[in-house]
Order: structure tokens, then C-alpha cells, then sequence
């Protein structure tokens, strides 16, 4: 059942913002508990044997956010003097404030994105390093997916990160939305999400999956990987501050979102689209087609100059929306089809005026 939308709001800022369901406030609250740093809370182990089973990996751990797991990773694979391949809008390396850089002094090498989404398989090739003192060490090569509301390809997928094996390198997941990806897969292939998540996933080293996005917890993520990584991961975690004592609580909820909101992602993306075809024709606005559950609208011509104007109309209508030039609207389980017909009729009406 879809956490309907308040008839105050209709906020499409991200999935990030959405509200635990009430099922999902009583599993909290039934939730067994332990102390997770002394490895005994129940809900939180039953968490990561879960993610890790389900993904195809020998261990999870259980962290408060994704930019912690996303620096974990990063941390586990690589040392002081090292060097990661990533892309320049990769959420690890232009939004979580440099942190492989600033606590690890693990360098990162950014590349260009093609126009869906991928890096270059040259590209990642001609950024490899030569064992030289002149140069960082390359190590890692870390994608994301989805990239933006893209769904990467799978054959790149497999194509990049067996080019990364060749090359001795390993290869990080950033799956934040693993699972709006693995239901747009499956609705590609005919097959299940699970089983799409799991394909994705067994073709990296370590993965990192948000529980408090499109899945609709309040808080965490997991990061996925063989035990010998995820101790190193958990040591980490220790020295980044992340052991949260009876973190159960918010395990179960992530438990209930696998439980309950995988499959109805489903729903996002057709209300994605829903939002992207009603917007479609607007003079000075440029609708570029979701493939999961965000879609980006960018001013063009003179509207360009509107977009301080625009947010602020559509804020008094009651829709929350972020951007400047590009807009960026995310559905997520509290926006219901009335509020993106809500939210459509805002920003027509805007562009009428």
C-alpha cells in the first residue's frame, strides 16, 4: 500500500525525505535488542545476514548513512597513497565532502560521464596508473547505480568491472537506489528484482545499498562484501564513529523495507513518468525521460532566469522541488498519483502566468 501524500504538501525535493509507515513504526517498535557494538543486537544481525544473503556476499554491516558505508569502502580497499576511479557526478566523490581524500588520503581520479550515465571504458583504461613513485596507486574503480535516476547498462556494467579485474583493481557498488535499478532491470529482463539486485551486485567486490531512500527507512544503509573486507570495514566504522549501540530499532525498519517496499518502486517510476509526460511541451522547459523515479526538467531560453521565481510559486502551492537550472523532482512512497497531477498543475499554471 502506497503511504499516501498530505493534502499540505507535495514534497519532490528526494526520496530521502519520506516518513516511516505505521506497519513500519510497529516492527520498530517490536524490534528485539542488543548492543550492536559488542556484535549482539539481534535485529541488526538478522539485518545483515539478510542484505549480504540476498545480495550474494559473505558479510554486511550495518551503518547510519550512505556516505559512511560509500567511506568504508573506500577506506577497506585502499591506503594512504592509493588512488580511486570514479566518475565527476558520482555521489562519493562530488557530494560526501571529500572524505576518502580528508581521512584517508586515498586520491581520487574522476572521469568524464557519457551521455548515459557510464565512464568510457578507454577512459578508465588510460586512467590506470603504471606502478611508478611518480604516481598514486590505482586500486579501485567505484561506479554508482542508478547514476541520477540512470539505470547503468548491465553489459557496461559487466564490460567495466571485468576491465577493472584485469587490471588487479577492485570494484565498489555505490547502489544507494541498487534496488529502483534492479526493478527497472526487471522490468527489462521479465525477472525479479531480488534476482536482478543480485546480479548487479555479484559483479563487484563491495556494495553499498540505502535503506532511507526510495525503501522508505528512516535511517541506513548496508555495505556488502567478503568477511575479510567487512572487518576492515567495521574497523572503520569504529573510527569514524558509526557503532550505534541498540541500533536494532532502526535495522527492523530497514528489515520491513525489504520485506515491503521493493517491489512497489514500481509504482515511483510510474509516477515518474506520469510526471515527465505531463510536463512534456511546456515552452521553456526541457523534460528529459525518468528511467526510475527522478526526473530532471531544465529551463531553457529566457525562462532560465525563472528558476528562483518557479520554486518559490510551486513552495507556495505546496510542492517542494530542488534546482537552479536543471530542476529535480523525485517520487518516492509518500507522493500518490494526485500529487504529481498537483504538482503538474503547479508549474503549468506558473508557466501561463
Amino acid at each position: 500500500m502506497i503511504h499516501k501524500t498530505t493534502l499540505e504538501t507535495v514534497d519532490l525535493r528526494s526520496d530521502t525525505v519520506t516518513q516511516p509507515t505505521v506497519a513500519m513504526r510497529a516492527a520498530m517498535l517490536a524490534a528485539p535488542l542488543g548492543d550492536d557494538v559488542f556484535g549482539d543486537d539481534p535485529s541488526v544481525n538478522a539485518l545483515q545476514d539478510r542484505i549480504a544473503a540476498l545480495l550474494g556476499f559473505e558479510a554486511a554491516l550495518f551503518v547510519p548513512t550512505g556516505t559512511q558505508s560509500n567511506l568504508c569502502a573506500i577506506l577497506a580497499h585502499c591506503q594512504r597513497g592509493d588512488e580511486y576511479i570514479v566518475g565527476q557526478m558520482a555521489h562519493c566523490y562530488r557530494w560526501e565532502g571529500g572524505g576518502g581524500a580528508v581521512l584517508g588520503s586515498v586520491q581520487p581520479q574522476p572521469l568524464a560521464h557519457q551521455p548515459d550515465g557510464t565512464l568510457a571504458l578507454a577512459d578508465i583504461e588510460a586512467a590506470i596508473k603504471p606502478d611508478d613513485a611518480h604516481f598514486a596507486r590505482t586500486r579501485l574503480l567505484a561506479l554508482e547505480n542508478t547514476l541520477g535516476g540512470k539505470l547503468l547498462p548491465f553489459d557496461y556494467i559487466q564490460a567495466a568491472t571485468t576491465l577493472a579485474a584485469r587490471h588487479g583493481l577492485a570494484r565498489h557498488l555505490d547502489g544507494a537506489r541498487l534496488f529502483n535499478a534492479a526493478v527497472a532491470q526487471a522490468g527489462i529482463t521479465g525477472s525479479t528484482p531480488a534476482t536482478e539486485a543480485r546480479r548487479i551486485a555479484q559483479c563487484f567486490d563491495s556494495v553499498s545499498v540505502c535503506f532511507s531512500k526510495g525503501l522508505g527507512a528512516p535511517v541506513g544503509s548496508a555495505l556488502c562484501g567478503s568477511r575479510d573486507f567487512i572487518a576492515r570495514a567495521h574497523r572503520i566504522r569504529k573510527m569514524a564513529g558509526g557503532g550505534m549501540r541498540q541500533s536494532g530499532l532502526l535495522a527492523a525498519a530497514a528489515l520491513f523495507a525489504l520485506d515491503h517496499h521493493v517491489e512497489r518502486l514500481a509504482q515511483d517510476h510510474a509516477l515518474a513518468r506520469r510526471l515527465a509526460e505531463a510536463l512534456a511541451g511546456i515552452t521553456g522547459l526541457q523534460v528529459e525521460p525518468p528511467q526510475t523515479n527522478i526526473v530532471f526538467a531544465d529551463l531553457t531560453g529566457a525562462a532560465r532566469d525563472q528558476s528562483a521565481a518557479l520554486l518559490a510559486h510551486l513552495q507556495a502551492q505546496g510542492v517542494s522541488a530542488t534546482g537552479l537550472y536543471r530542476l529535480r523532482f523525485v517520487t518516492h512512497l509518500d507522493v500518490n498519483a494526485a500529487g504529481v497531477d498537483r504538482a503538474v498543475a503547479a508549474i503549468r499554471g506558473f508557466f501561463r502566468a
